[in-house]
């Protein structure tokens, strides 16, 4: 699961998730007059409150941050994962609503100085319902509203972007790493000093050619440029078919080689290209 794929709905929906499960200690009525001595019972004294409320709400919280963070999130008889995850945190902001709405009674003798009057929510139910209606709606509006799309983390900045061809040296990814270099082996790019022999020249010999070069970038205007997208997006293959060949994930740098339009060029760690056809938001390195 990567966690870099989570964008900030995600992140609402896990703070909704929390101060749900908090509530659920809290008291689930209110009466008048109640002695000090009598303990109010809480949201886990309710078996509806429970099933209905905290545990659908909790459920639901956690399918949807699970389908976000997997590479592809699983289906259920044809439903992304997700949506039924949605679908539960919308049941539990309703059966919240309903239990604030419709106080059972049955808690007249709670004491010798309790009140007559039916029993209000308590502070509990009301946060619970805040937390599950913060909940839906978060998992509802993500996917629509730009800014709950955006990453929960941002992407690391590379220090220096490398040029098309060129290994990355601490791992594909990650551009600004350093790797360190041996005596008589000049990092990539960079000339040996002298006096020092190189590799493939007797000590004392004359520098020998260089037997490759690395490719060149390609001509034209384009330059290659390391980047990060903000949400996961599909990588198509360069033959314009539909299926996707990978996904690329929020927190990785992947290497743009050539634009075709409005689309990019892409590489994957594994050294697959394809075109990805969405580049809004993403951030060059």
């Amino acid at each position: 699961m990567n966690i870099r794929s989570l964008t900030r709905g995600d992140g609402v929906v896990i703070g909704a998730a929390v101060l749900l499960f908090i509530a659920s200690f809290l008291d689930l009525y209110s009466f008048d007059n109640v002695p000090d001595s009598v303990d109010l019972p809480m949201l886990w004294g309710s078996g509806p409150v429970v099933f209905s409320v905290v545990l659908a709400g909790v459920i639901g919280a956690a399918l949807v941050v699970v389908a976000r963070g997997l590479p592809q999130a699983p289906k259920v008889a044809g439903i992304d994962l997700g949506q039924f995850g949605a679908a539960f945190t919308v049941f539990a902001a309703w059966s919240a609503l309903g239990n604030i709405v419709d106080v059972p009674g049955g808690f007249d003798n709670i004491g010798d100085n309790a009140s007559d009057g039916a029993p209000s929510p308590g502070i509990g139910l009301i946060l619970a319902l805040v937390a599950t209606l913060l909940m839906a709606g978060a998992a509802i509006a993500t996917p629509l509203v730009p800014v709950l799309k955006g990453a929960l983390l941002p992407a690391p900045r590379p220090a220096a972007p490398q040029p098309y061809g060129a290994q990355p040296p601490g791992g594909y990814g990650y551009p600004g790493a350093q790797q360190p270099g041996g005596y008589g082996h000049p990092q990539p790019g960079q000339p040996g000093q002298p006096g020092q022999p190189q590799q493939g020249q007797p000590f004392g010999g004359q520098p020998q050619p260089q037997q490759a070069q690395a490719p060149q970038a390609p001509a034209g205007d384009f330059s290659p440029f390391w980047f990060a997208v903000p949400v996961p997006r599909p990588l198509f293959a360069e033959d314009g078919s539909p299926t996707p060949i990978a996904e690329l994930a929020p927190g990785t740098w992947y290497l743009a080689v050539e634009q075709r339009g409005p689309a990019l060029v892409a590489q994957t760690q594994d050294g697959r290209r394809g075109v990805l056809q969405d580049t809004s938001g993403i951030q060059r390195g």
